[in-house]
């Protein structure tokens, strides 16, 4: 099935000359009045190299056929990450390479998307957006606003991002996984 290279997000699995390659990294490129175009970073599903590929907006790619599933991400064991069947309470490890920067975002009973083919994982795709707390950051400086000003935060999982000043130490953050930045405070 060919689709538009501009619906294409990280996780998925295409053909590129002529062999499987999952989506690892994915930037649009729009310089002024030129043609915008998108830089990929595919990685080979059959011996895990690397390959920089460019493709304009409005090529049409060939999606591999991928048996795609719900799995509740539970723990990290050692190299792999436990994975479960939300029907079944199947239980799996996923090898942490197949994960790739699963463990800045996850920190138990998330939900993923896992792509099989032939009963192998070939991807994993990560809940657009996640919740975490503020593990440490610098003193909530009085009077901040949101204006250009940030300050490092580091979450729960190790992570860091940049955050607005007025945010404190045991906060919820909400942090998109596709650009690794803060979007707001979580609700509730």
């Amino acid at each position: 099935m060919a689709t538009k290279a501009s619906e294409l997000r990280r996780g998925k699995v295409i053909t590129y000359e002529n062999a499987l390659y999952s989506i690892s990294e994915i930037t649009r490129v729009s310089k002024g009045n030129w043609r915008s175009y998108l830089q990929l970073k595919l990685k080979s599903l059959k011996d895990g190299r690397i390959l920089d590929a460019r493709l304009g907006v409005d090529e049409r790619v060939e999606m591999a056929f991928v048996d795609t599933k719900p799995y509740q991400y539970l723990y990290r064991d050692g190299d792999s990450y436990i994975m479960m069947d939300q029907e079944t309470y199947d239980q799996f490890p996923v090898d942490a390479v197949a994960m790739g920067e699963a463990d800045k975002y996850l920190r138990g009973n998330e939900q993923v998307q896992i792509s099989f083919i032939d009963g192998k994982v070939v991807a994993v795709e990560l809940p657009n957006v996640v919740e975490l707390k503020v593990a440490d950051t610098s003193p909530v400086v009085k009077g901040a606003t949101a204006t250009n000003q940030s300050k490092d935060a580091t979450m729960e999982t190790g992570y860091r991002v940049k955050v607005p000043p007025f945010i404190d130490i045991g906060e919820e953050l909400r942090i998109d996984t596709r650009t690794g930045e803060y979007v707001e405070r979580a609700k509730g």
